[in-house]
């Protein structure tokens, strides 16, 4: 271990070494001068700047497992675990991993400066499927408090929710990077640091974290002039942002301006070399950049808020920002688009005793003081049940399969200011009409509310989208939520005339236009047809839904 001491310490070529010795957890692995195991030596994923920090005392000389929980012991944990050994060559030196297993621990993070003590990083976390990046609500514990596994740290709204963040180790919180509000955090970065020692937060008082550092490493004020400039690559050199606008090929060819005047023509995009120099020696002044944009019959300056159309009018507009929802749901409707073999198919289903049958319903549902039932609430169990009926809408391609669900679970497109969210009716064909309008009704108001839970919006099935009974919409193509293979799309009721059984007879009737957007890898036209035909049946004759 001397000789491996010594070659890491002095040699110029390992002092690089942290790049390979960084793993994914620390390992405590055998080394030895040679293929044996003499020694147990220890390597820390750590922000430690100098090669010797990443090589750790040599802890042992016995493989004994419970000599190796004393190496660990020292670095401030007793958290590890076994993973399968194996025999690798570094630096030279062979390291054979006879033994059944080597021990791995949890990240500590260090900092490069000596005088911060061990601490953990919080990394903003990915708390749904499609989760790229969040924002932090509010926090629900400040600087300076204690914090134990499962308390809620803070609020984060994510793509879909506004989801509680929780704590999963004890110690105390140190420094929030990220405060409330903050928006548009990628996950994985940095949003707040945790100690395990109270006297420890005072230290991180005036931490900051690196733009160019990765997800764990963090600088602070009082780092050194020194370790700052190990930190920067030498051959980058800080260079004003003016000097772009110069062409510089040789120094007989170097185009001398001042820096207002460099400035001036930068941000009207002049070339420089297209004028001719008033000052000193051929020095080009502000003035002669002033004096070229007079010139011109066109000015070239930066984009203003209010462009002139054609007709001369001002084109006045507001940017909106877009929300993590919308964002998403525009993501997730191109890839649909873009990747799924639509078709449509669309019939007139004739409602007069749907109708009836909720206004039957209602009064009862007064009386014993329940929920009130909609047409869309008779419209999720129809469709429920021809789902049971037709499994094979209740389906997603899978690529090399196609995926059958036993359980119906029915996503509900609701509209809210926030964008489109769809929660979902979990086992919705063994639900009651009561139950399903109840939970429709909550999940709504959470949706407006922006308080949906994972659990409101995962796992559904089918997709049921409603645009007739709020907006009055006939008819109208929905796109396919994926993974699933269908999505309904329910358009508004209408009276219609009917002829009747005489030349001068006549009747009215009640017709609702639905249309059954399909993905063709899962679903054929005549299955697809099969299941509207089935849908069909449930509304015209709404009595078979209670069988």
């Amino acid at each position: 271990m001397t000789i491996a001491s010594q070659l890491i310490r002095h040699s110029r070529k390992l002092k690089g070494a942290q790049n390979i010795l960084l793993q994914e957890s620390a390992v405590l692995a055998g080394f030895s001068k040679h293929v044996s195991r003499n020694y147990v030596g220890v390597f820390c994923k750590e922000n430690y700047r100098d090669s010797e920090s990443y090589v750790r005392r040599i802890c042992t000389k016995s493989n004994n497992v419970s000599d190796r929980r004393k190496a660990f012991s020292s670095l401030g944990t007793n958290s590890y675990k076994k993973t399968p050994a194996k025999s690798f060559t570094l630096f030279g030196m062979r390291s054979n991993h006879a033994s059944s297993s080597i021990l791995t621990m949890q990240r500590r993070l260090f900092s490069s400066n000596p005088d911060l003590p061990p601490h953990q990083a919080l990394g903003m976390p990915s708390l749904s499927p499609t989760m790229t990046e969040g924002n932090i609500a509010r926090w629900l514990k400040k600087e300076g408090d204690k914090v134990t596994p499962g308390e809620v740290l803070c609020e984060v709204e994510t793509d879909k929710a506004t989801v509680e963040m929780e704590c999963m180790e004890e110690g105390y919180l140190a420094k929030i990077i990220h405060g409330d509000g903050s928006k548009e955090i990628k996950v994985g970065e940095i949003i707040a640091i945790t100690v395990e020692e109270e006297g420890d937060i005072e230290k991180f008082k005036d931490y900051k974290v690196s733009e160019s550092a990765g997800p764990t490493e963090v600088k602070t004020a009082s780092e050194t002039p020194q370790s700052k400039k190990e930190e920067e690559p030498p051959a980058k050199a800080v260079e004003p942002k003016a000097v772009k606008t110069e062409e510089v090929s040789r120094p007989e060819d170097r185009i001398f301006s001042s820096p207002l005047a460099r400035k001036l023509a930068e941000d009207n995009n002049v070339p420089l070399s297209s004028i001719k120099g008033t000052g000193p020696d051929g020095r080009i002044l502000k003035a002669d950049i002033e004096d070229y944009l007079a010139s011109q019959t066109k000015v070239v300056s930066a984009p203003p808020k209010a462009k002139e159309s054609a007709g001369g009018r001002l084109l006045d507009y507001v940017d909106i920002p877009n929300s993590q929802i919308r964002k998403v749901t525009a993501s997730r409707l191109l890839l649909s688009k873009q990747t799924i073999p639509h078709y449509y198919l669309t019939v007139d289903t004739r409602v007069d005793k749907l109708v009836e049958l909720r206004k039957e319903l209602n009064s009862l549902q007064e009386a014993s003081g329940g929920k009130k039932l909609s047409i869309n609430d008779l419209v999720i169990k129809a469709t429920a049940l021809a789902l049971r009926k037709i499994p094979q809408c209740n389906s997603s391609w899978m690529n090399d399969f196609i995926r059958q669900y036993n359980n119906v679970n029915i996503n509900v497109a609701v509209q809210t200011d926030n964008g489109l969210f769809v929660p979902v009716i979990k086992d919705a064909d063994k639900k009651g009409l009561s139950t399903i309008a109840e939970e429709v009704k909550i999940l709504a108001q959470k949706a407006k509310e922006n308080n949906l839970k994972p659990e409101d919006y995962e796992g559904g099935t089918f997709t049921v989208s409603n645009l007739g009974g709020p907006f009055g919409i006939k008819q109208f193509c929905a796109i396919i939520n994926p993974p699933q293979s269908a999505i309904l799309a329910v358009g508004s009721a209408e009276r219609r005339v009917l002829p009747g059984g005489g030349p001068d007879q006549f009747e009215f009737g009640t017709f609702m236009s639905v249309t059954l957007s399909c993905d063709h890898r899962v679903i054929d036209g005549a299955i697809g047809a099969e299941w509207l035909r089935a849908f069909r049946s449930y509304i015209e004759n709404p009595q078979s839904m209670l069988l």
